[in-house]
């Protein structure tokens, strides 16, 4: 028994929410709610999983616009990004207006990640490594066991994560991916912060952005 994961695509973004669940105790991680927090809490209940901790990958309020109330709804602790993000969760106010989306709160994670940190969820353990590039504090959450990464927006389906926010460096993001996904090996699957899964390998060998 290891570990399995379910997605949730939430707000007019159709971010993917994950749930990433530990199979032997049946608790669960909220990976990035970014918003629709009734469609996560039915599939919460669906699934019959116990909530235990939200992680967040990065600052973006497409990935983060839900983690304030679902946190309190839940009574969970909030682990990542690494703070480098702080900025993004600091202008929450602006960030509401040039996104189109409805008022939410700010919050501060209860405790920031920093690379080769692990978080916990049930009995399984994933390592936080550092990928910035596309927000100077994104985080990346692996499980080795299962040869999963959630990559948030820093790898998709045949691109990468866009540059021109603020802070964001198309050089620092193309290094991060080389450099600290890659090494992982070409078998691990990933889920993206937006549309479906794919493989490192496949990118590897297909993404005209780093392909290898």
């Amino acid at each position: 028994m290891s570990l399995r994961f379910v997605i949730i695509p939430v707000t007019s973004y159709q971010q993917n929410c994950s749930l990433l669940i530990c199979e032997k105790t049946n608790k669960a991680a909220i990976v990035d709610p970014g918003g629709d927090i009734d469609t996560i809490l039915a599939v919460i209940k669906e699934e019959n999983v116990i909530p235990e901790i939200i992680l967040v990958t990065h600052g973006h309020l497409d990935h983060v616009g839900g983690v304030a109330e679902l946190a309190k709804k839940l009574s969970l602790p909030i682990e990542g990004p690494q703070q480098e993000d702080i900025f993004w969760l600091d202008a929450f106010p602006s960030q509401i207006q040039t996104f189109g989306f409805p008022p939410c709160d700010a919050f501060t994670p209860t405790r920031w990640l920093n690379h080769e940190d692990t978080v916990t969820v049930g009995e399984q353990t994933l390592k936080a490594i550092h990928c910035p590039g596309h927000t100077p504090g994104h985080i990346v959450f692996y499980h080795e066991q299962s040869k999963l990464a959630v990559v948030g927006d820093v790898l998709f389906n045949g691109s990468i994560g866009r540059t021109d926010f603020p802070k964001g460096n198309f050089d620092t993001l193309v290094s991060s991916i080389k450099n600290n996904l890659w090494p992982l090996g070409k078998d691990v699957k990933f889920i993206p912060g937006h549309g479906p899964m794919s493989t490192f390998g496949n990118e590897m060998q297909n993404n005209p952005f780093v392909s290898i």
